[in-house]
């Protein structure tokens, strides 16, 4: 009897049932919970905020009768007349012959436009790339300074790596912004990209330590054997086994720099996490905002664990995994 019950809960088909029954009651409470708290939900207003129609209008400078020609409205007034041109993009709302007052609209066209929870988005994108790149180089660099046979480089490693660890991300970010950023004048979109490019190189930089130490002596030996030099040992043998295995834990960190990204928003960036503020002042909607976010962030995190995995998969097909 025991025996069947053990099978039982290694089935996996009865244990996803038992995962997806889990949390469609815990939705369910939450839903509950949600609905005795006499909070008006407006999921109604949220796809504005992802994209919404723009109407551009062009209105008359004066009182008068139209003139309508190819290209332009003439407004014949009492004492002179005013000619408007028109785009041809615009859709002429009048017609020869109609009398208009100053400030009403002549011609208008209606076009769609990114709302704010896009605009944020491809920010939280750019901040985040341009911090990746960063931080994947200074890694590397520390590195190779720690494994390195100059004791001075390892101390400048060692040192960097613990003041950088060793304290919050947050206040590193006001400490760049307001103290660096302001001496050498960088814009606050460089100066949090490379607040994040700095904090996360430090991590990234031991990961990468660990991997490289990992790799067999012999492998060092052998390419000693065939000529190569240390520069050619480390680019050809070394690192691309290295980063092999260091690959689930880099693009972990990678995921924790898009979420981090989030911290930014105190120095006054406009990603998510700021356009969400701002539609939660405006709106009073606070609950639909963040599930929002939190769904857009988890959205572009599993995209990334998506493509490590891909990747992953790749590399022990490849073997050396």
């Amino acid at each position: 009897m025991a025996r069947e019950k053990q099978k039982l809960l290694h089935n996996k088909a009865f244990g996803h049932f038992v995962a997806v029954a889990f949390y469609v009651a815990l939705g369910y409470l939450l839903f509950t919970a949600a609905s005795n708290m006499n909070y008006i939900w407006k999921w109604t207003s949220v796809p504005k905020y992802f994209a919404y129609e723009k109407v551009d209008a062009i209105s008359s400078p004066v009182d008068g009768v139209i003139k309508v020609s190819d290209s332009s409205i003439i407004i014949q007034g009492t004492d002179d007349s005013k000619e408007v041109i028109i785009d041809k993009t615009f859709s002429i709302e009048v017609k020869s012959g109609d009398s208009v007052y100053e400030n009403d609209i002549l011609a208008k066209k209606t076009y769609w436009q990114i709302g704010p929870l896009l605009e944020g988005l491809i920010v939280t994108l750019q901040i985040s790339g341009m911090a990746a790149v960063l931080a994947f180089s200074i890694g590397a660099i520390l590195a190779l300074m720690r494994i390195s046979n100059y004791q001075f480089l390892k101390d400048i490693a060692t040192v960097y790596i613990a003041i950088i660890r060793g304290t919050p991300l947050l206040v590193q970010i006001f400490i760049f912004y307001f103290i660096i950023a302001t001496i050498f004048e960088l814009e606050r979109f460089l100066a949090g990209a490379l607040s994040l490019g700095i904090f996360f190189g430090a991590y990234i930089a031991e990961v990468l330590r660990g991997a490289i130490q990992s790799i067999d002596q012999g492998q060092y030996e052998a390419a000693k054997s065939l000529g190569m030099n240390y520069v050619e040992t480390m680019l050809y043998i070394i690192m691309p086994q290295a980063l092999k295995r260091a690959l689930p834990t880099l693009v972990g960190e990678m995921i924790a720099l898009v979420k981090d990204s989030s911290l930014v928003s105190v120095i006054s960036i406009t990603d998510l996490t700021k356009v969400g503020r701002e539609i939660v002042a405006n709106t009073f909607s606070p609950f639909e905002t963040w599930l929002i976010i939190a769904a857009m962030y988890f959205v572009i995190t599993f995209l990334l664990a998506g493509l490590g995995h891909k990747i992953e998969g790749n590399m022990k097909k490849q073997g050396g995994m």
